[in-house]
């Protein structure tokens, strides 16, 4: 079985199909992932390239975050003198300020996947995800892949490049314009180099040294101060009566902070609410919550080094939803249905306190 360029392969004439029959056998991911990653950078964007003629319109799909954001920005750049039209599309609605920063500041041409017109594509990108990730990318027949996240099973493309060792995927597409000879622009740049910064928390959550050398190429072509713009970027006017209600409403027992706002319009803002408390120096624990729809969201803080938060959200809420995390940060969602004996109209603070004191 000969492979061709893509790492897919073809049916012989002794496998029984006629001479000429370029079929493609459907192979698993690892396969064309075990084909690209042993080509080097330039053949691997050489491999990549090939997918794609003059007259192809491409969607690249990302489920935005600034390292998709990022990649597909890349992508995009890869592509914009190889094609007629490249689309980058979304099924998820952005809602966290900092991504939304991006997007405008940087200019990345983003839709919502929802009202791409699929039949007028030719070609198909995924980028930082996987068709089995979300039920919206498993309708859509990718022709690449490109994710650092482990490789999932029931999906194939012609060209796959998954590498779990990385950080980012932001990290693998500054390869890609590396190989291709292309100094990005000042945008392109910034994005990527915010990509590689989120998605490795700053060189703290799993990164190889790709990473690192990416980053420090990056360096040397941002604009700090729209990096700065982008990420003290965290919530809108809007959002500021919630701190004023967070700081009257919390309580303090021994090193822990309780804090119930109430209905909040967006859950992120639960989370900037416990990162602003977890500042206080006296504090190991924070232990902020909101009503958000039908569900009790609360978001757990710790110092990380005596104590697991983790631990703690699952041992507290985890027969009651879904509820887990880290060493210094965890996340809980309840459904109200699953609490009926809590009124939500009169639940408060002191409220969080006892429920949580008792379930511990």
């Amino acid at each position: 079985m000969a492979e061709n360029s893509q790492g897919t392969r073809k049916k012989s004439a002794s496998s029984g199909a006629a001479s000429g029959d370029d079929t493609h056998v459907m192979l698993s991911p690892e396969y064309n992932n075990r084909i690209s990653r042993r080509q080097t950078h330039i053949e691997r964007l050489r491999s990549f390239l090939q997918l794609f003629r003059r007259d192809d319109r491409v969607l690249v799909v990302i489920v935005a975050d600034p390292d998709s954001m990022a990649s597909a920005f890349a992508v995009k750049r890869l592509l914009a003198r190889r094609v007629t039209e490249i689309a980058i599309a979304h099924p998820n609605q952005i809602k966290r300020v900092n991504n939304l920063a991006m997007r405008d500041l940087l200019k990345i041409p983003l839709r919502p996947l929802r009202g791409a017109k699929r039949e007028g594509f030719t070609k198909f990108v995924l980028l930082d995800s996987q068709p089995t990730h979300k039920p919206e990318l498993s309708t859509i027949k990718f022709d690449a892949v490109l994710d650092h996240h482990p490789v999932t099973q029931g999906w194939n493309a012609d060209f796959v490049d998954i590498r779990p060792d990385y950080g980012a995927t932001a990290s693998m597409l500054t390869e890609y314009l590396k190989a291709a000879k292309i100094k990005p622009a000042v945008a392109l740049a910034t994005a990527l180099f915010y990509g590689i910064k989120v998605d490795t928390q700053n060189f703290t959550k799993n990164a190889a040294s790709a990473d690192v050398l990416c980053f420090q190429y990056l360096f040397k072509h941002i604009n700090q101060q729209l990096l700065n713009k982008i990420e003290n970027s965290d919530f809108r006017k809007s959002e500021l009566k919630y701190f004023r209600g967070a700081i009257e409403a919390m309580k303090t027992s021994k090193n822990r902070i309780y804090c119930h706002v109430g209905r909040v319009g967006n859950p992120d803002v639960l989370v900037l609410l416990a990162d602003f408390f977890s500042h206080v120096y006296e504090i190991g624990w924070v232990i902020v919550s909101g009503q958000y729809g039908e569900k009790l969201i609360v978001i757990f803080r710790s110092d990380g080094y005596k104590k697991d938060a983790g631990k703690l959200a699952a041992r507290v809420f985890g027969k009651l939803g879904a509820a887990g995390g880290h060493r210094g940060s965890a996340r809980a969602e309840i459904p109200l249905k699953n609490i009926p004996d809590i009124d939500m109209t009169t639940f408060n603070t002191k409220g969080l306190q006892k429920f949580f004191k008792q379930h511990l």
